[in-house]
This record gives structure tokens, C-alpha cells and sequence, in this order.
């Protein structure tokens, strides 16, 4: 048994991304909740990266506290002057002498490189290549690198500007990725000069210095999709679409159902059981988790959410973080919750807000009820004990505790606490008028002659 493959991972992070038109870093930016650095620091992690360098600008602290939050290990490289991927790759020199098998260069800003892809790179350096290429099959390969094959081996990048005629009717292109043997990482990096027009030190170089010392170089080949750039607001959409037509497949193929995938937004981390029948129009942001057989129902949001087995959600739902439906449970139609566990079989149906509550098993909470969490200052909890009745139209100001088996009066306004099995009515006597609405009825209308026989 071969012993295992050390791998650096060399991510860089340095570019500025003017064309975001944005304040935050290009790589800060989002797909599927999460930034095109950590989908990028993510997938070198799944692909057997113990170690990492974020090379990064100078003065971007948020970059560098990304770095620390999605690879906590991972060291940052400062590239003080942009002159080169090659020269960005070598800001992590202190990195690189240490050894490692296999050195991983990838982007921030192409997030969505599989790790199975990072994987086969390292595994075309665990065949003797000093150096593997990422490329793709370009449906229009007009300004890319063209790569050059020969007899199975890579021969040269070539740019598209210094491409002859028949280089150029190539379409299997540069990705930029690449993964070098840890052996010869530093010699052949070290070894890549600025002789050309923009004096830049270029990473495409490798290949011709590994050649040239009679070093092994492949292309592996990756679906163009996987490779996309962003580097401005419509790449950014496309790498959105790609990332939720991914994620739509897994879950289908999990064991969800998706009534229309194509309206259904999901988050990097969503996770979905098997059994799950998910309608049209819905959305879920970071931190939510759907059980085993769980209904949602159509044009329901969700964010910190868990969802418990057989539960029932929507349509037109809204899920707060810290929310927690058990199982059976049911949050209906209108139904806004927040911060509160809603227990086995309890039934929140409709036209409600719960907030900062504990909902006991199996009971019932009526249209209209609110819990009053919040005095503008602090907030207070609601509990609600097993098999309470909650009438319509209620008020629950917390602090309050609802005993378990107690009514409240439809309209009530709980300021106290109820004793387990009573009814609380909160509610001013009803009171009747025999003949008022007739007579305001009638007096109303005179005015509204009389004005209008004024004008």
C-alpha cells in the first residue's frame, strides 16, 4: 500500500474585481450563500488538502478572516505588486518549501471546480507528471490559451495572440488551474521570467520549463461550466445558475421531489431528506435542514431552519432562524416564525407570527395569534404546554407561560400566566346598541348631502 500524498493548496485571492462595481473584494461575493474564496477552499479541503495558502492583496483583513473562517489552517501569502498568476503563486514560497507531494494552484474566483476534479490533478502527479493542467473543450475558444497536445502529453500553452492559424482551430483550452509535483513545484515556479511585453511573470510558463528539463506534462479535462470565471455581475449570475442547477440534481437525486427544480433556491449547506416533496418558488438560505418525508409547500423562505420528519410548511411561509418544527408538525399558510420549537403534531396553521417561543406537543394555535416578544428593548418567551388550545385573534404578551391542556378565548390579549387545563378569556364585555348603526347610518348621509348641495 502506497503511503499517503501530502497536498499544498495554493489559492489566490489577490485580484481587486473592478468590474464587480462593488465595495466588498471580488472573492467575498456569494454563490449559494457562500463566497467564491470558500467554495474554492472547500473543494481543495474535499480533495485531500491538509495544508493551504490564501495569497491575498495587501490591506484586506475581510479576505483574510474569510480565509481563517473556511480553512482554519490555512496560512496567508501577501502579493504586494500584481505582476503575474506565476508571481502570485511564488508570494507563498515559505509555503512551498516544506515539501509537500502535491501542490494544488487555484482560484477564488472560479468556485465551481469540483473536488473530485482537484483530485484527479493530484492523481496525474501520482503518475509521474510534474505538472497537470486543467482544460476545457471551449465552445468559442477565441482569446483563451490554447493547449497543445502531443503523443498524450501537454507540449504548450500557447496565447491566443501568438496562436498560428491551425493552433487556433484548437478548442481545448487553458482553465488556468493546474497542480505541480511538490519535487519540482519551486525549481520550475523560481525558474519562470518576465520576458515579455506586460513584464509579468506568467504560470502557463510551467509547462515549457518542465518540458524543457525533461519533465512530464498532461492535460486533464474538466466540462467548461466547471471552470467559469467571475469577474463581474452577469459571470456571477451564471455561477449562480450553475451552482442551483448542481445542488437541484443532488437533491433529486437524494430523494426529493421538486414540483418545478428550476423555481426552487437552495443555500451551499440546505439539507434535504428522502421522501420531500418541495412545490414550486421556494427559497432557503443558509443553515436549514429538511427531515425524512417532510412537505413544503409553494412560496415559503426559510433561513436557520430545521424542519422535523413528516413536518408541514407553507404555502407562503416564512422560517427565522432559530426555528424548529418537530415531527408531524405544521406551519401553515401566512405563518411567520421565529426562534421557537413547535412540538410533535402541533398545528400553527395560519395567519400567525410565533416568536421567541416553546409550542408543546400537539397543540393548537388559531388564525391571528401572536406572541408579543418584543417591548422595544428586550425579548421576552412564550411557552405554550402540550395540547393547549390557542383561540383566534389571540395576544400572548411574554413573559407568559400557557399550561398545557389550556383554552384561550378567541380575541384574548394573555397578560399572565394560565393555569394548565383553564380557560383565559382577556377580552372587554360585549356590549349592544339596539338602532345606533340605523341612526349614524342616516346622519351620515344627510351630511354628505348637505355638503354636496354646497358646493
Amino acid at each position: 500500500m502506497q503511503p499517503a500524498r501530502s497536498c499544498l493548496a495554493i489559492v489566490l485571492a489577490a485580484g481587486e474585481g473592478t468590474r464587480m462595481k462593488s465595495q466588498r473584494p471580488k472573492v467575498l461575493h456569494e454563490v449559494g450563500g457562500l463566497s467564491l474564496l470558500g467554495h474554492a477552499l472547500s473543494a481543495v479541503a474535499a480533495a485531500g488538502a491538509e495544508a493551504a495558502t490564501v495569497v491575498i492583496g495587501p490591506d484586506r483583513p475581510e479576505v483574510a478572516r474569510e480565509a481563517a473562517t473556511r480553512f482554519p489552517a490555512a496560512e496567508l501569502a501577501i502579493q504586494r505588486e500584481r505582476r503575474g498568476t506565476a508571481h502570485a503563486v511564488l508570494a507563498a514560497r515559505e509555503s512551498l518549501r516544506r515539501g509537500y507531494d502535491d501542490v494544488i494552484v487555484a482560484f477564488a474566483d472560479t468556485p465551481l471546480v469540483r473536488p473530485e476534479t482537484f483530485a484527479a490533478l493530484r492523481a496525474g502527479l501520482a503518475t509521474g507528471a510534474a505538472v497537470v493542467v486543467l482544460g476545457f473543450e471551449a465552445v468559442d475558444p477565441t482569446g483563451y490559451g490554447r493547449l497543445v497536445e502531443r503523443d498524450g502529453e501537454l507540449e504548450e500553452i500557447v496565447e491566443h495572440k501568438d496562436a498560428t492559424g491551425a493552433q487556433r482551430a484548437i478548442k481545448l483550452c487553458n482553465a488556468g488551474l493546474m497542480a505541480l509535483s511538490g519535487e519540482h513545484a519551486l525549481e520550475i515556479l523560481e525558474a519562470i521570467g518576465d520576458h515579455n511585453a506586460q513584464r509579468e511573470f506568467y504560470l502557463t510558463d510551467a509547462v515549457a520549463i518542465a518540458r524543457a528539463r525533461g519533465l512530464h506534462a498532461k492535460v486533464l479535462r474538466a466540462p467548461e461550466s466547471e471552470v467559469h470565471g467571475v469577474n463581474d455581475r452577469v459571470q456571477l449570475a451564471t455561477a449562480e445558475a450553475e451552482f442551483q442547477q448542481r445542488k437541484r440534481l443532488a437533491v433529486m437525486k437524494g430523494g426529493a421531489t421538486l414540483m418545478a427544480p428550476e423555481t426552487v433556491f437552495f443555500s451551499f449547506d440546505t439539507q434535504v431528506g428522502s421522501d420531500v416533496l418541495i412545490e414550486p418558488n421556494c427559497v432557503f438560505g443558509l443553515g436549514v435542514s429538511i427531515a425524512d418525508g417532510a412537505v413544503i409547500h409553494a412560496f415559503s423562505h426559510f433561513e436557520g431552519a430545521e424542519i422535523g420528519p413528516g413536518a408541514i410548511v407553507g404555502p407562503f411561509a416564512r422560517l427565522r432562524p432559530g426555528a424548529k418544527l418537530a415531527e408531524r408538525a405544521k406551519a401553515g399558510n401566512f405563518v411567520e416564525i421565529k426562534n421557537s420549537e413547535i412540538g410533535v403534531g402541533a398545528k400553527v396553521n395560519h395567519l400567525t407570527y410565533i416568536g421567541d417561543a416553546s409550542v408543546g406537543a400537539a397543540a393548537n394555535i388559531g388564525a391571528g395569534t401572536i406572541t408579543c416578544n418584543y417591548d422595544g428593548f428586550f425579548k421576552a418567551r412564550t411557552t405554550i404546554g402540550e395540547g393547549a388550545f390557542i383561540g383566534s385573534n389571540s395576544s400572548l404578551v411574554a413573559p407568559v407561560t400557557v399550561g398545557a391542556g389550556a383554552y384561550i378565548g378567541s380575541g384574548s390579549v394573555i397578560t399572565g400566566d394560565v393555569k394548565p387545563d383553564a380557560l383565559a378569556l382577556g377580552r372587554a364585555r360585549q356590549a349592544e346598541k339596539e338602532g345606533w348603526a340605523k341612526a349614524f347610518r342616516t346622519a351620515a348621509m344627510a351630511r354628505k348631502a348637505a355638503k354636496k348641495a354646497a358646493e
